[in-house]
C-alpha cells in the first residue's frame, strides 16, 4: 500500500514540476507574444505615418502638376497668340518689299562666249564684261551701248535687287528665304527665272549641269540652285511642325508650243512619258489641270529625284546662241497639303488694330497640345489681341510653290532657228509676252487681269497672284559687241 502511496506521490510531484515548467513557458511565450505585438504596431504606425506623408507629397506634387499645366495652357495660349502676331508681321514686310519683285542677276562671261565670233582669253572677257554691264549698285545696272557707228549710250535699268556677276548661289537663295516662310503661313508663291537663252537661268533655278547629265544632287552643296535649295528648306521648316501636320505632293510639266506636258505621267509598263493635259479654271476660280500626275514625297532626296526624271524628257534644241538650249518652260510644283483649323471656325476678336488687311487670306495653321481622331482639343482660354473659340472643326488646305525654269526669250536673227525651232521660238516669244502682259495688269490694278491668254499664265495664276519673284538672268553684254 505504502508503494502505490509513493508512486501517486511521486507522479504527482512529476505532474507539478511539468506544470510549473509550462506556466515559465506561457509566461515567456506571452511575453514574447506582448514584444512581438509592440513591434508589429510600431511597424504599422510608422507605415500609417509613411502613407500619410507620401499621400501629404502627392497632394503637394498633384497642386504642382496643376499649376504647371495650367501654366502650360497659358505659354501654348501665348505662344500660339505670338505665332499669329509672327505671321502677320512676317508677311507684312514680305508685302512691304513687294508682293512682285525683280530681281536681276549679271552672268560673268564665260570661255565659250564670243565676241563677233572670235574667242577672247579670260581676262579680255573680265574687261570686255566690265566695259559693257556692271552693277552699280545692289538696284542698279549700268549698259555701255557702244557698237561700232553708233554714238556710246550709257543706260541704266532699276530693279528690286541686282547681283553682280561675282555674288553666289547663296547670295541669291537668300532673297528668296523669305517666301518660303510665307508658303507654310498660307500664301501661294511663285519663283522663276527669266532672261534670253544662254543667261544661266537653268543654272540659277537648277544648278550647274553637264552636257549628258542632268542629275541633280543635295551633295553638291555651293552651286546648288533654288529648286534644289527651296525644296530642302520646305521640308526643313516641316520637320518643326507637328507629326503628319504637312504632307507634300510634286507634278513637274513643260509649257512646250502652248501646250502643257505632264513629265512624270507613265504608261502601262511604267516608263515615263510626256503627256499632253489641259489648264482648266475652276468654280472657285482657281487653276486646275485635270488628270496631271501628283507623286507624294517625304524629304529632297526624293523630290530631286522625280525633277530628274521630268529633266530627262524637257525639250532642247541646239542654236547658234545656245547648244542646249531649252525650248519650253519647266514648272515644278509642290503642293503642301496643311492639316489646319479653318478661319471659318474662329471666332477673332482682333484688339491689334494695325493687324494686316490680308488677314482673311492667313491660315490659322494651330495645333494644341492634345489631338485625338483627327479632332483638336483646344485651350479654354483665350487673350488679347486675339480669342477663338473653339473648334473641332479641321480642314485641308492647300498652298503652291511653283518653281519655273523659262524657256529664253530669243532673237531670230541671232539664234539662226528654222524649221520646227522657228515655230517653238515663237510659241515662247508669245508666252512670254501675255507673262509680260500679266505682270503689267498686276501692277498696275487692273481690273481684268489675261491669265487666259497664255497656257503659261494660266497654270501659274494661283501663284502669281500671291507672291510672285522673278530673277532676269542677264548676259547682256553679247548684244553689243
Amino acid at each position: 500500500m505504502s508503494s502505490v502511496i509513493i508512486q501517486v506521490y511521486g507522479a504527482i510531484q512529476r505532474l507539478k514540476q511539468d506544470l510549473k515548467n509550462l506556466h515559465s513557458f506561457a509566461l515567456e511565450l506571452s511575453r514574447d507574444f506582448q514584444h512581438q505585438c509592440k513591434n508589429s504596431l510600431y511597424q504599422v504606425l510608422t507605415a500609417v505615418q509613411r502613407i500619410q506623408l507620401q499621400n501629404e507629397a502627392m497632394h503637394t506634387f498633384q497642386t504642382k502638376a496643376f499649376d504647371l499645366e495650367q501654366s502650360l495652357q497659358e505659354v501654348n495660349e501665348r505662344y500660339q497668340q505670338e505665332k499669329q502676331k509672327r505671321k502677320i508681321l512676317h508677311n507684312s514686310l514680305v508685302e512691304l518689299r513687294g508682293n512682285i519683285r525683280v530681281h536681276c542677276r549679271i552672268r560673268p562671261l564665260l570661255p565659250f562666249d564670243t565676241a563677233s565670233g572670235h574667242s577672247v582669253s579670260q581676262d579680255r572677257h573680265r574687261k570686255l564684261s566690265e566695259e559693257v554691264a556692271h552693277a552699280t549698285d545692289d538696284e542698279t545696272v549700268l549698259v555701255k551701248c557702244n557698237r561700232p557707228g553708233h554714238t556710246l549710250i550709257n543706260k541704266t535699268f532699276q530693279f528690286d535687287r541686282v547681283y553682280s556677276a561675282a555674288e553666289s548661289q547663296d547670295t541669291v537663295f537668300a532673297d528668296v528665304l523669305p517666301l518660303l516662310t510665307s508658303l507654310l503661313d498660307g500664301y501661294n508663291v511663285c519663283i522663276m527665272a527669266y532672261g534670253q537663252t544662254g543667261s544661266g537661268k537653268t543654272y540659277t533655278m537648277l544648278g550647274p549641269q553637264s552636257e549628258d547629265d542632268v542629275t541633280l544632287s543635295i551633295e553638291d552643296e555651293p552651286e546648288l540652285g533654288i529648286i534644289p535649295r527651296a525644296t530642302e528648306e520646305v521640308f526643313r521648316i516641316i520637320s518643326e511642325k507637328p507629326p503628319g501636320s504637312h504632307w507634300v505632293e510634286v507634278s513637274v510639266v513643260e509649257v512646250y508650243n502652248n501646250e502643257i506636258f505632264d513629265l512624270l505621267a507613265k504608261d502601262s509598263c511604267g516608263r515615263v512619258f510626256g503627256v499632253k493635259r489641259d489648264v482648266v479654271t475652276t468654280k472657285e476660280g482657281k487653276s486646275d489641270v485635270p488628270l496631271l500626275t501628283y507623286e507624294t514625297v517625304e524629304n529632297a532626296v526624293e523630290f530631286l529625284q522625280l525633277v530628274d526624271k521630268g529633266l530627262q524628257l524637257r525639250a532642247q534644241h541646239p542654236t547658234l546662241v545656245h547648244a542646249h538650249s531649252s525650248r519650253s518652260h519647266l514648272v515644278v510644283t509642290l503642293t503642301i497639303t496643311t492639316k489646319a483649323v479653318s478661319a471659318d471656325s474662329f471666332a477673332p476678336l482682333w484688339t491689334d488694330e494695325q493687324s494686316s488687311p490680308r488677314l482673311s487670306k492667313e491660315l490659322f495653321c494651330t495645333f494644341p497640345q492634345q489631338m485625338k481622331d483627327d479632332k483638336l482639343i483646344f485651350p479654354s482660354r483665350a487673350s488679347s489681341p486675339a480669342q477663338f473659340e473653339s473648334t473641332e472643326k479641321l480642314k485641308h488646305i492647300k498652298t503652291k510653290l511653283q518653281l519655273v525654269d523659262l524657256a529664253g526669250s530669243e532673237c531670230v536673227g541671232m539664234s539662226g532657228v528654222t524649221g520646227v525651232a522657228l515655230r517653238e521660238t515663237s510659241f515662247i516669244n508669245r508666252s512670254l509676252s501675255a507673262l509680260s502682259d500679266v505682270l503689267g495688269a498686276i501692277a498696275e490694278q487692273r481690273s481684268h487681269i489675261p491669265y487666259r491668254n497664255s497656257k503659261l499664265t494660266h497654270l501659274l495664276q494661283d501663284s502669281i497672284g500671291d507672291y510672285f519673284f522673278c530673277l532676269l538672268c542677264n548676259n547682256i553684254e553679247l548684244h553689243f559687241f
